[in-house]
């Protein structure tokens, strides 16, 4: 009797005492490894020093079949029971990808590709504009399909907060599938926050008016069908060319007047507040500054005069 509760006591011991790791180490459970795997695994890898002690443990405590598969940063000093308690939380490594807003949904699905971390295929490239911009956290292997139902579900959870009754949308639009398809030629036209809502504003008043958008991210939708080049010559591999502006296509907002049948990339949820909450204002043009924004204009004269003032500026910036 002496011997069983000394030895009861000792594992009680080993099992809460301190491990035998030095340095941090990632430690990997497959999918159905059992009990005794992961504990003799554990062993190998030198993060525990009796893997009978514990699986005894892990029966003991009630946790048996509780232990989780995935990735997990074991750190000097965790017990037995530290590591136990780990696995069972399923607190695995979560690794990171990020989705920048204005891509399109082909984008998205390429650039989950080339993420070496992730398994898997995504079967069909996703609706345009569906897909919510964020930065995302994963698991190893986690199928890319997965990543592309969060992005999914997030952009839905997105439109319900930012629109949680209907209709919360400004005249003339007259669906969320308005707002996302001017939400998306507003990410595409600027990146300064600043400049959002008063871009909103301007596409707005000239689909009041009935004045065709003119927008060129229209027409490079129209061309690339959103399968954009990515070579750092732009998205069609070139300049836009004043040829391209008659390219026949319902996206282009040149030949065609009001929105085009969709959104030509997926926009974050600034944008789309920007179209929810646009500035009011009496802005029909707007062109280029030189500097990364752009200069508004009420009148058609005045917009020439600001397009003839950027012209200047592109010249000087290719000589």
């Amino acid at each position: 009797m002496v011997l069983v509760v000394g030895g009861i006591s000792w594992g009680a011991y080993e099992f809460k005492k301190p491990g035998p790791l030095t340095e941090v180490q990632v430690f990997e459970i497959p999918a159905g490894t059992g009990l005794s795997a992961v504990s003799d695994n554990l062993q190998t890898a030198g993060i525990i020093e009796h893997p009978k002690i514990f699986m005894v443990g892990v029966v003991l405590h009630g946790k048996s079949g509780q232990i989780k598969a995935g990735e997990y940063e074991i750190t000097p000093g965790m017990s037995p029971q530290d590591i136990m308690d780990k696995l069972v939380k399923g607190d695995i490594i979560r690794r990171q990808v990020t989705v920048r807003e204005g891509l399109t949904s082909h984008e998205v699905v390429e650039l989950l590709k080339t993420v070496e971390d992730l398994s898997g295929d995504v079967a069909s490239v996703p609706p345009e504009g569906r897909l919510l911009p964020e930065t995302y956290t994963y698991s190893k292997n986690e199928p890319r399909s997965e990543v592309i139902a969060e992005m999914k579900a997030d952009m839905d959870k997105a439109l319900l907060e930012l629109c949680p009754t209907q209709p919360c949308w400004p005249e003339p639009l007259k669906s969320l599938d308005d707002v996302l398809t001017l939400a998306s030629i507003v990410e595409k036209e600027t990146g300064v926050p600043e400049e959002r809502k008063r871009v909103a504003g301007v596409f707005l008043n000239r689909l009041r008016k009935g004045i065709p958008l003119q927008t060129d991210p229209t027409v490079i939708y129209a061309i690339t069908k959103g399968q954009h080049k990515n070579d750092g010559k732009g998205p069609l591999g070139r300049r836009l060319l004043s040829k391209d502006l008659s390219f026949d296509s319902p996206y282009n907002t040149y030949k065609y007047a009001g929105l085009p049948p969709g959104p030509i990339a997926n926009p974050g949820k600034a944008s789309i507040e920007a179209v929810l909450h646009p500035e009011e204002h009496d802005l029909i043009y707007f062109v280029a500054d030189g500097s990364g924004g752009h200069i508004f204009a009420k009148t058609l004269a005045e917009h020439n005069k600001n397009v003839a003032e950027w012209r200047k500026i592109r010249r000087k910036k290719s000589q």
